[in-house]
């Protein structure tokens, strides 16, 4: 990657994207306040590929290729089947506050995060957990004790799973049981003044990191050490690696706020970027 290249604009007028993701030869994310789950083609055309009252954020599939998507507010997991939603797991019971990001591994276990406090009212950050839902819509707590975990990615070996606590300011990693438990938790990295978001892996074994306060997306090496830094005009929201050979990095941008000033402002982004590494990993 040249640090002289620009990105080129995806796509713009969005309202609050979040948890992009290359699937099939398309880009997939979500706009939070328009409350749609959207992808783009290869050609540029953005289609909507369904609807969530709940707010959508993270997705995944599973194996047999059906959506899934983290119900926001309602703190639920979706499956889309066919032209409907259908309810896979209700988290309100383990989730003290709004979900956010997801992954979701081979065998269709998901894992998925949440804020843990009330982000808007600037509640004092407060711990919470790490659900790991199965296929068969059981939900139950896959690590404690962890600041606003949300962007996740699993390595391709599948042994390891790396979450970002935004306001931890750090990526933890807890090695995967053959049954998806997490254990051995560590610091994978700590990253000074980011608070990272979104998250991505490259054949490398590093990880891209969006930073909404420093607004810049990271390439972060286990241990801590950054070997590039792409400045954002906008507050870095999350990435993805993507493109037809996986070089091509996907950055959503926007603004944090309340849903009726992101509405009526519609600044959200997405930007891309030839890299030098593919993307790796689920």
């Amino acid at each position: 990657m040249d640090t002289n290249d620009k990105p080129t604009l995806v796509v713009d007028g969005l309202a609050f994207a979040e948890g992009p993701r290359w699937h099939e030869g398309k880009l997939w994310f979500s706009d939070f306040y328009t409350h749609e789950v959207k992808c783009i083609d290869a050609d540029g055309k953005v289609g909507t590929v369904a609807t969530v009252p709940g707010q959508p954020s993270g997705l995944g599939w599973l194996p047999d290729g059906r959506l899934l998507v983290v119900s926001m507010t309602d703190r639920r997991l979706l499956r889309q089947d066919g032209d409907k939603l259908t309810l896979v797991a209700d988290l309100a019971g383990l989730a003290p506050f709004h979900c956010n990001d997801m992954v979701v591994d081979r065998h269709g276990r998901a894992y998925i995060g949440n804020f843990g406090f009330d982000l808007v009212a600037k509640e004092t950050p407060r711990p919470t957990v790490l659900i790991m839902v199965t296929p068969d819509g059981k939900a139950q707590v896959a690590a404690e004790n962890l600041l606003f975990p949300n962007g996740c990615v699993i390595t391709p070996d599948e042994r390891t799973l790396v979450v970002a606590e935004t306001f931890g300011k750090r990526l933890t990693a807890f090695d995967i049981a053959d049954d998806g438990f997490l254990s051995n938790r560590r610091v994978w990295a700590e990253l000074g003044d980011a608070f990272p978001d979104g998250i991505c892996l490259d054949a490398e074994g590093a990880i891209w990191v969006a930073s909404p306060t420093t607004s810049e997306f990271l390439r972060v090496h286990e241990g801590g050490k950054i070997s590039s830094r792409i400045p954002s005009e906008q507050q870095a929201i999350a990435c993805a690696l993507g493109g037809s050979d996986g070089k091509t990095l996907y950055m959503v941008t926007g603004r944090v706020g309340r849903a009726d000033k992101s509405l009526a402002e519609r600044t959200g982004k997405i930007l891309s970027l030839r890299v030098d590494v593919a993307g790796a990993a689920w």
